[in-house]
């Protein structure tokens, strides 16, 4: 891929501009003022970001601080898309993506896998997180449509003797696999269909291919594993009512 910028990517970015607006004008979804603001904060944001990840990389702190606001970044947005943006909501979603997001960083770490060093462990940190944000802001947006589409099962559950989280539990948990399969999917066919970013980085780095497969299952793994943890931990929130839009936990009464 030809990365200098110049007139020949400012005509392929104008072109599949259109045809996002195309595709979203055929299907009817009213997205293609919000693509475009996407698509425009990713290129300031990228920019800024390739500078200050220059100046950061130097230094271990400097690099952690940097994990430290992505991380934070990734919890108001997933937050947000969701609607559960009050302050207990936003704890309960930054515990749920920690605890999916931690114990990777300390494994691949402890591993040897990845240096302490900052050029290793932002773009790491930050594959976990993305990956981490996704799943959450799906898990959320499909268990709070359940409540409000299914209420009458909670209030049945309720009625049966269940208890508040259990009444949740029965609503929610079918739905919740559904969050999970898409990296599913891209994991089982890496190579056959998809060639991830870790993979064409180090074959293009000058590594081998052994180099370039152990990298691409190692931070496939890790985005599974963190994943998992994430989705189930957000389940727990949820049925606990701690992470809930304000308006939706005040209508789940006990």
């Amino acid at each position: 891929m030809t990365t200098g910028f110049g007139w020949h990517v400012v005509v392929a970015i104008v072109c599949l501009l259109l045809m996002i607006q195309v595709g979203y004008r055929m299907s009817g979804v009213r997205l293609s003022r919000t693509s475009l603001i996407a698509v425009a904060r990713a290129a300031v944001q990228l920019t800024l970001a390739a500078l200050l990840i220059t100046g950061v990389v130097k230094y271990l702190w400097a690099s952690i601080a940097a994990v430290v606001a992505m991380f934070l970044v990734a919890v108001l947005t997933t937050t947000k898309r969701s609607g559960a943006t009050d302050h207990r909501a936003r704890v309960a979603a930054a515990i749920a993506m920690a605890s999916g997001l931690l114990p990777v960083l300390v494994i691949v770490a402890a591993a040897g896998v990845v240096p302490l060093k900052g050029e290793s462990i932002i773009p790491t940190a930050g594959i976990v997180i993305g990956n981490v944000m996704s799943v959450h802001t799906l898990v959320s947006r499909r268990a709070f449509d359940g409540l409000r589409e299914e209420k009458n099962q909670y209030e049945a559950g309720l009625s049966i003797g269940l208890l508040p989280k259990d009444a949740i539990a029965l609503v929610i948990e079918r739905r919740l696999p559904e969050s999970l399969i898409p990296v599913l999917d891209q994991t089982r066919t890496a190579g056959m269909v998809t060639l991830p970013g870790a993979f064409i980085g180090v074959m293009l780095g000058g590594g081998s291919a052994v180099q370039a497969a152990t990298a691409q299952v190692v931070v496939s793994t890790s985005i599974l594993a963190a994943q998992a943890v994430t989705s189930a931990v957000e389940q727990k929130m949820i049925c606990a009512r701690r992470l809930l839009p304000p308006e939706l936990r005040e209508s789940l009464l006990d």
